[in-house]
């Protein structure tokens, strides 16, 4: 069963007198449980598809269907609710308040819904032990590695238990080594939680971890491999680039 969905979505947009095209008539799907990779040269649409995919941004034309629910429907409050309830969000940029310690922002999506943090707590301590920061879970983001802040943000993104968790470019700001760990660790939610992952990226080697890759060019869908029967990432990594090479990318 799908958890998110597209029908035919289109985004323009208006630069001076011209007009930007960038997604056009996108079907997409992707299952409960699935792990997808979008890629994509820059500017391709892929940014623009996971704006569209978390509700951060509504279509010009065509529908978004979200854990059973159509945005086109919902006004601004209704679909900030689907959203809180429904997306995790992972940036490359990390996206953590500078004056909350590591742990205040992985519970920000519970206090900002106005939840029990006291019964809440629990959850809140297994996602910092999932991404191995317990024991910094009261130092600040000036006091966290690049990698570290990446993991609050993978934690922030877990724990109101989403029905999707969105990341956007999230080895971007990296080394390979610590884009390699936040992977591992969004590969481990997946098989461990059951989460939904749709990652965008332009790195072949993050890609390897999904169980599809989905190719963007011009804002089009031109490809889309299945990788979840190939257990060794170095045959991953050769279907992918193998993809590429025919697809132009």
């Amino acid at each position: 069963m799908a958890i998110l969905e597209t029908q035919a979505i289109g985004k323009q947009y208006e630069l001076g007198e011209h007009t930007v095209h960038a997604l056009t008539g996108v079907d997409f799907a992707v299952e409960k449980g699935e792990f997808v990779a979008i890629m994509g040269a820059s500017g391709s649409g892929k940014s623009t598809l996971l704006h569209l995919l978390g509700g951060l941004d509504k279509p010009s034309d065509g529908e978004v269907t979200l854990a059973g629910q159509r945005l086109s429907v919902l006004n601004d409050r209704q679909a900030t609710l689907v959203r809180r309830h429904n997306v995790g969000f992972v940036f490359q940029f990390f996206n953590l308040l500078p004056t909350l310690t590591a742990e205040e922002n992985v519970a920000l999506p519970l206090i900002i819904d106005g939840q029990n943090l006291r019964k809440h707590q629990p959850r809140i301590d297994a996602m910092l032990e999932l991404v191995g920061l317990a024991d910094r879970r009261h130092h600040k983001p000036d006091q966290l590695s690049g990698g570290e802040q990446q993991r609050v943000s993978v934690a922030r993104a877990l724990v109101t238990e989403p029905s999707i968790v969105l990341a956007d470019e999230p080895t971007g700001n990296l080394d390979s080594k610590t884009g390699k760990a936040i992977m591992e660790l969004l590969r481990r939610s997946c098989d461990e939680l059951g989460q939904t992952i749709v990652v965008v990226t332009h790195d072949p080697r993050a890609a390897t971890y999904a169980d599809r890759v989905v190719f963007l060019r011009d804002g089009q869908i031109i490809g889309d491999i299945s990788c979840a029967h190939v257990h060794r990432a170095e045959q991953r990594l050769s279907m992918i680039m193998s993809a590429m090479e025919t697809l132009q990318l």
